[in-house]
């Protein structure tokens, strides 16, 4: 988290729009943390969105679009692999930003599988908020076992490998 990934998502798609391309992107639909109808970043930029429940429905929707965006790609079912793939074979360019793990280190949902066969993979890092290193871990900071645990500064905060403490919540 906070290492600006839906920042550099609403840029991507902001330059394809430019280029005269026809973009949307789509956001699931349990995320509603900002808003239901743009994908919003930390630092309050956005752009017009549409939730979806399922990665399927990215295929109904995205029929006449050149560049799919696809926010949060970590809360996407496990078909979400299959729907890139189909939409990318189809010759459109997709994109996805998302957490590659969640607050224990462990691979978050569909993410190692989409990097396994994405063409492309840019890896962004926050900064550690205990020691200003880079930063590739969200410390979940609220308390609960559960694996989705909506929130931003009030329940995470970015920490180096070395400042990461998987098994205890900190606060």
């Amino acid at each position: 988290m906070f290492s600006g990934k839906t920042e550099e998502l609403i840029r991507r798609m902001k330059r394809a729009r430019f280029a005269r391309q026809r973009v949307e992107i789509f956001q699931p639909a349990m995320d509603t943390r900002y808003s239901r109808k743009e994908v919003v970043s930390h630092n309050a930029s956005s752009l017009q969105s549409t939730a979806v429940t399922t990665s399927s429905e990215i295929l109904l929707l995205a029929t006449d679009t050149d560049v799919i965006g696809v926010d949060e790609g970590q809360f996407f079912d496990t078909d979400l692999t299959r729907v890139v793939q189909e939409m990318a074979r189809g010759g459109k360019r997709v994109i996805v930003a998302g957490l590659d793990q969640d607050f224990k280190g462990q691979p978050f949902g569909p993410m190692p599988d989409l990097m396994a066969v994405a063409e492309y993979v840019t890896k962004l890092h926050a900064i550690c908020l205990v020691c200003g290193a880079p930063a590739n871990h969200s410390q979940r900071l609220a308390a609960g076992s559960e694996r989705v645990l909506l929130g931003a500064v009030d329940a995470y905060e970015p920490r180096c490998r070395e400042c990461f403490k998987p098994d205890s919540v900190e606060k």
